[in-house]
């Protein structure tokens, strides 16, 4: 079998790589992801999938299903990329022209870089590769059923809009609506997310949170008579770094509490008036010992602990949220939250999939993502065991060297599918969390 794949991936690459620039080819920013989402469902379509459909949020599903009884295995990726910034950071190539060419890359454990055959573009690393590749490992697995070999289960693979947003919305509306009106229950889900062909493991969770400092307008002249919001937020920015590097908790895989400072502004923000407001968002990362919760409930106690010594200061604290329309008209409004994910390499579905790569002649090695994922709502809020594993790599993700090499690609495909054999084989205990 591990020749078999081999091979079937080795013939598929070519349509593969094809499809691969095609995607890359159409813009695709969050609420922007018709056009992709199009060339997916067409593509599934054209390789004989068993079904395949976009739900009322916009999500791409395709599902290839197995002749023999088993668990369905939800693949994932997300349609929608970041903007690809100042084109003259491109070093000539066109963020949207899906080049193909040789072109120095590093090495799976980035320990030293070598010429490589690359498709060049946004998205390439994050995640039009590997939906490209995954996508693929469906047609694999038609091809392996053609030739009448036995497949058990069903191989569901899922696109899914707004992840680059980070509040998860395609991903919680495809199982918490989509899924279920359909009958759907994976057992497993393995996101294609860059992994270096690695097996992922999990990822500190995220908060965005909002602070607004108080005050009182008055005339540039006489600043005395108001009350600078900014200047009584200068204050409580100190203070928050000194808490959070105070009462950071380490996670021996995913590290350390962090939080960053993303974007600050005050109001009016005109001449000669003292401004009345400070908004201050903050991009909040933390193990799986915190919550958006704890994490909120921090910066009220420092706004508590300020106040209670200055009668003048005067903030709020929230999760950030706004609303969200898909490109299909739906809208919705949700926090800006994701919860820390840990899979344990000891899972069944872990180790399940060490014995996958090893099949096919790859070699298992785990690792954990530094951005995150929406994979908080598979593991955590349904349990569903959740892992990563593509051919793209993460130094490449959002930025003007975006690129992925089809040797990775290559390799995913017959990865994939020996991933697919290997879960479907595990009994319906295995799948507990």
């Amino acid at each position: 079998m591990s020749e078999e794949l081999q091979k079937l991936a080795a013939e598929l690459k070519p349509q593969m790589v094809d499809f691969c620039q095609r995607l890359l080819r159409v813009p695709a920013l969050s609420g922007e992801e018709k056009g992709v989402a199009d060339l997916y469902l067409a593509e599934m379509e054209k390789l004989g999938y068993d079904e395949v459909f976009r739900d009322a949020w916009g999500n791409v599903v395709g599902i290839v299903k197995g002749d023999v009884p088993g668990p369905a295995i939800m693949y994932n990726g997300h349609l929608d990329h970041v903007h690809p910034g100042d084109y003259s950071e491109w070093g000539g190539y066109d963020p949207y022209g899906g080049a193909v060419d040789t072109n120095s890359m590093y090495n799976q454990d980035m320990t030293a870089e070598e010429d490589a055959e690359v498709i060049h573009g946004r998205a390439a690393a994050d995640v039009k590769g590997g939906g490209a590749a995954a996508v693929y490992a469906g047609a694999a697995l038609l091809g392996l059923r053609r030739k009448g070999v036995p497949v058990k289960g069903d191989f569901v693979m899922t696109m899914v809009v707004f992840e680059e947003s980070a509040e998860m919305l395609g991903m919680i509306k495809l199982l918490e609506e989509t899924f279920p009106a359909r009958g759907i229950k994976p057992s497993a889900c393995v996101s294609c997310e860059a992994t270096s062909l690695k097996l992922a493991l999990g990822h500190r969770g995220r908060v965005e949170i909002k602070v607004t400092v108080q005050g009182v307008t008055s005339h540039g002249s006489a600043p005395w008579l108001g009350v600078n919001a900014v200047n009584k937020a200068t204050r409580f920015i100190d203070r928050v770094e000194e808490v959070v590097k105070a009462e950071a908790l380490h996670d021996a895989d995913l590290g350390d509490s962090s939080i960053a400072l993303t974007v600050i502004s005050c109001s009016p923000g005109a001449m000669c008036i003292v401004p009345d407001r400070c908004v201050i968002t903050y991009d909040r990362r933390f193990p799986p010992q915190e919550s958006p919760e704890s994490c909120i409930a921090q910066i009220q106690r420092v706004i508590d602990e300020i106040a209670s010594t200055d009668p003048e200061f005067k903030a709020t604290v929230a999760v950030a949220a706004q609303e969200r329309v898909t490109y299909t008209g739906k809208a919705v409004t949700l926090p800006n939250q994701k919860e820390a994910y840990k899979l344990e390499q000891s899972h069944p579905v872990a180790q399940a999939c060490a014995a996958a790569l090893e099949s096919v002649g790859q070699p298992v090695k785990w690792r954990y993502w530094d951005f995150g994922t929406d994979l908080p709502v598979t593991h955590v809020r349904y349990k569903i065991p959740s892992i990563g594993y593509s051919g793209m790599q993460e130094y490449y993700c959002h930025r003007p060297v975006d690129k992925v090499r089809t040797d990775y690609l290559e390799k995913s495909i017959a990865g994939n599918v020996a991933i697919f054999l290997k879960l479907t084989a595990l009994a319906a205990k295995d799948f507990a969390l």
